[in-house]
Formats: structure tokens, C-alpha cells, sequence
């Protein structure tokens, strides 16, 4: 498929083809993990001793592309460990990119080096061929570089490597589907015994080449943002003491924060908690502002805010906790979009939510089913404001935040953008409903995101879709963020269509009476 390519005849026409591959596929991934999983085991590693290490392994092999589990050796089942650690430590701001140099045995390679192939105009997953003849082993040195994924990153990577006098001879690039790179090099032209001082050099070098985005303090006063501070003293009117809080057990363990279920004087919450293991500026400020949202809304169809304790290094925010799970979950366990009765529902709840959201000039920034969290009467809630910001006065944001695969072509540009870029996100995160898929799952993050904003790339939509949700879709997605409608319009539409089937069924049941 051509990145920015509308669906034609041809391509619907393959659409089973395209399905038994990745099934197949799928099924590759999933033998592999069983075996890289029976392996460490055997290993007895201490890591695959802890409680979650199971899922944890999974997590890393489904957010690779399934080449990811046809190159692994599982010979060196470890390896898989190592990835999962330089993954998690490119996750941080302040110690990206990470790397890995170590010395290993390889197949004497072509004398034609890979770097010769490179096409800077070619997607990641093209980087990936090398070809190797049966010589006589030898060692080289092994680089393993894991950052966040950006445009000719690849590129940009093999040069930097040419420049410092390494001959690459093998390599293998994945993109995660959160925006990460994981690419390894095989290279000579190094002395072997020089292995640290090659990644020293490399840990000089390779960010002076790579520009991590981040959201600039001088940006953030421009865009007239509210700071908080965290305090370091005196109790806040939300504070809690951490010794009412009950930990009951861990339910996800991300990069800078762990999530539980507990209680609060016998209520069930969820209660998030910072590690300190990456803990610096931007993560206490991204901590502070989150709190500082939270602590302004109140609405059913918003996660409620109980309390937080930020005061370090003590630091967590305690939620309601919502016992359904994520919608992103929920959908991918059904394997299929919602019918339509449900899937009204939930979208009318999600708009409710960022209609109250923008009212009080709250610009989520981050809108995914991922974000969307279910409570045990089926009540759908927006999450996670860890983004979120206080629109500026005059209306207009920059920088750019959230995830590529929802966000709107203006903020991937970097360019002024307000409260539309949400409605944006709400039309993926409404296509997900009908699909029960992932946006753009065929290509990386970073290549949707080029899609979107050259050759307004947008997700197919089904043929069996509602009219009116069709043209909703088409309407949330408009290049023109003023030609999008507000919340307030789309709760009213969804709410009318909503009473129409209701209607509809109603009069359905009524005959069917009748004729009894």
C-alpha cells in the first residue's frame, strides 16, 4: 500500500489476501514469543521471576512489527530482554537514545555494505535486507540504538556511522507502534578490544544528530499555559496522606508511571504513582499540570479526581477506578467494531465529556480509545490528562503532543492549533468504534502521521457505516479546523440519531406484536 493511496476497487478486492497475511503473520508472533518465553525461563533470569513478566514480554513483542519476531535468534533468547530494556530507557527525555555496543559472532559479510543501500525517500521497514555469505565467522561489533522514531531517522543514523569509520555489514530496523525505533547495526572497522570507547563515542555523537522534541519552558509561557508548581511544603486541599491509601495490586507498568487498584476509606481507586527511576523536570511538570486540570473538572463522563500526593518523592494521583477497562481493550478482545446502539452510546459519552472539557477551555490533546474508560454500569469516561492543557486566551496552542496515529494535521506541523485538534482525535477515535482497529495499522506511526499532513491520508471508512456517521467522520477530519463542528453539535447529532433508532426499534417491536 502507498502511503496517502484512497482505497480503491482493486484494493478492497485483496482486502481478504491482505487479512490471511497478517493472520499468518500473527501466528508467527505469537510461536515465537512461546518460544523466547520457554527459553527464559528455562534461563531462569531473575526478570522472569516477576509477577507480570508474562504480559510484560507480550506487550513488547505486540507493539514490533511481526519481522521483528522472524529476526529474532532464539539461540540468544536474552537478546529480546535487551530490547525490551533499551525500549523502556528511550522512553525518557534525558536518556535518549539509549545504546548498546557489545562484541559478537557473526558470518563473514558482503564487502557490500548496507549503507550503500540506504534511500533516504524509502520507509523504515524497507531498511531491513542484508545479505550474508557463508564465510568463516568472525567478530564485530554489535550496535543496538533505541530513540523516539522520527522522519529518515534510519538514514540519518547509518551516516553518522559511516562518518566515525564503521563498515555496517548487517542491519534490521523495527518502529514501535508508540513512536520508538529499535535498530541494530553490525558493523567492523573497529578495533575489538575497543568496545566501551566505541560507545562513548557514539553516546557523544548520535544526539547531536538527533533532535528529541520536547515542549520548551519558553513555548509553554508563550502558549499561555498554567504552571503549578508541586509544592514542597503545606498541605493542598486535595492532599492525601499516603498512609489511608490501600495498594492492592499493580494493573499496568508503564514507562514513568505505575498504575494500582486500591482503596480509599473502602472506595475502590486507582492510583497512579510516578517512579523515581526517570523521575526529572519535564515528568514533575507534565505530573503538576495534570493535577491542576484535574482538580477543575467534574463530569460524569470525566474520570473523577479523588486526591494526589505531591509532595516528593512521594507522588501519585488517585482516581475513581473504572472496572470496565479501556475502550481500546474492550475492542480488541471483541476482535469487531460496535454495533450500533452500543457504539452511539459510547460516543455520546466521549462527547459529553470533551464537550464539558472545552466549556472550561480544557484541550485534552491526547483523545484515543485508549483514553476512554469504562465504569461497571457501562458509563464511558475520558482519562489521562497528562497532556491535557488550559487553552491560551486568544485561543490558539503550538507544539506538538499526543499520539501521531490520532493527532490532527495542524499539531503535527507544529503549527497554532485550539480545541478542533480534538475533534480530530474524536473522528479516529469514532472510526475505531465502528472498525474495532487500530488507525493505520499498516504503516508506522510516524509514516501515518506523514500521510496525514501530505496526502491527507485518512482511514478507510467501511461501506456498511451509517450515512450520518460517515459524513460526521468526514466532517471531524477536515483539514480546516474551522470547517470542523464543535462538541455541542456532534452530542446533539448523536443524540439524534441515537433516538431515531430507538424509534425505529420501537415501532419494529410494536408491529411484530401486532401480528402475533
Amino acid at each position: 500500500m502507498v502511503m496517502g493511496d484512497t482505497e480503491s476497487s482493486s484494493s478492497r478486492a485483496v482486502d481478504f489476501v491482505w487479512s490471511e497475511s497478517k493472520s499468518r503473520k500473527q501466528r508467527v508472533k505469537v510461536q515465537v514469543y512461546n518460544e523466547i518465553l520457554f527459553r527464559l525461563k528455562q534461563s531462569n533470569e531473575e526478570e522472569t521471576r516477576q509477577p507480570y513478566f508474562e504480559d510484560d514480554l507480550w506487550a513488547h513483542f505486540y507493539r514490533l512489527p511481526s519481522r521483528y519476531a522472524l529476526d529474532v535468534n532464539l539461540e540468544r533468547a536474552e537478546d529480546v530482554l535487551m530490547h525490551k530494556r533499551l525500549l523502556h530507557v528511550a522512553r525518557d527525555p534525558a536518556a535518549t537514545p539509549a545504546i548498546e555496543v557489545r562484541l559478537v559472532l557473526v558470518q563473514g559479510a558482503s564487502t557490500r555494505h548496507f549503507s550503500n543501500l540506504v534511500h533516504s525517500g524509502s520507509p523504515r521497514y524497507l531498511y531491513t535486507q542484508f545479505s550474508c555469505y557463508p564465510y568463516k565467522k568472525r567478530l564485530m561489533h554489535e550496535i543496538t540504538i533505541s530513540t523516539n522514531d522520527k522522519p529518515k531517522l534510519l538514514s540519518q543514523l547509518t551516516s553518522l556511522l559511516s562518518e566515525i569509520g564503521l563498515n555496517i555489514q548487517e542491519a534490521h530496523a523495527f518502529s514501535t507502534v508508540d513512536g520508538y525505533s529499535l535498530d541494530v547495526f553490525v558493523v567492523d572497522g573497529w578495533p575489538l578490544q575497543e568496545t566501551e570507547q566505541l560507545r562513548n563515542v557514539l553516546a557523544k555523537e548520535i544526539p547531536k544528530n538527533h533532535h528529541h522534541v520536547v515542549y520548551p519552558v519558553g513555548e509553554q509561557e508563550q502558549s499561555g499555559i498554567n504552571h503549578v508548581n508541586i509544592p514542597a511544603e503545606g498541605i493542598d486541599v486535595w492532599e492525601i496522606d499516603a498512609s489511608l491509601l490501600k495498594f492492592e495490586h499493580k494493573i499496568v507498568s508503564g514507562s514513568y508511571c505505575d498504575l494500582y487498584k486500591g482503596a480509599f476509606f473502602s472506595q475502590d481507586v486507582a492510583i497512579k504513582v510516578l517512579t523515581n527511576e526517570h523521575l526529572n523536570e519535564n515528568i514533575r511538570r507534565e505530573f503538576a499540570q495534570e493535577v491542576h486540570i484535574m482538580r477543575k473538572v467534574r463530569h460524569m463522563n470525566v474520570v473523577q479526581f479523588i486526591g494526589a500526593c505531591t509532595r516528593p518523592p512521594r507522588l501519585f494521583i488517585v482516581t475513581e477506578f473504572m472496572s470496565g477497562g479501556s475502550i481500546y481493550d474492550y475492542l480488541h478482545k471483541q476482535k469487531c467494531g460496535l454495533k450500533l446502539p452500543l457504539l452511539l452510546r459510547v460516543a455520546i459519552d466521549v462527547s459529553k465529556g470533551m464537550n464539558y472539557l472545552h466549556r472550561n477551555n480544557i484541550i485534552h490533546r491526547d483523545l484515543k480509545a485508549a483514553n476512554l474508560l469504562m465504569n461497571e454500569n457501562g458509563v464511558v469516561k475520558v482519562a489521562d490528562f497528562g497532556v491535557a492543557r488550559v487553552q491560551a486566551q486568544y485561543g490558539v496552542m503550538t507544539a506538538e503532543t499526543g499520539t501521531y496515529r490520532w493527532m490532527a494535521p495542524e499539531v503535527i506541523e507544529h503549527q497554532p492549533y485550539n480545541h478542533r485538534a480534538d475533534v480530530f482525535s474524536f473522528g479516529i477515535v469514532l472510526w475505531e468504534l465502528v472498525t474495532g482497529k487500530l488507525p493505520y495499522d499498516d504503516l508506522t506511526p510516524l509514516q501515518a502521521a506523514v500521510g496525514v499532513v501530505q496526502k491527507g491520508l485518512r482511514p478507510t471508512i467501511p461501506v456498511h457505516t451509517h450515512p450520518i456517521l460517515v459524513d460526521l467522520l468526514e466532517r471531524c477530519w477536515q483539514r480546516d479546523p474551522s470547517l470542523r463542528p464543535d462538541f455541542s453539535e456532534i452530542t446533539e447529532l448523536l443524540q439524534h440519531l441515537a433516538q431515531r433508532l430507538q424509534t425505529k426499534r420501537g415501532l419494529a417491536q410494536g408491529n411484530a406484536i401486532e401480528e402475533r
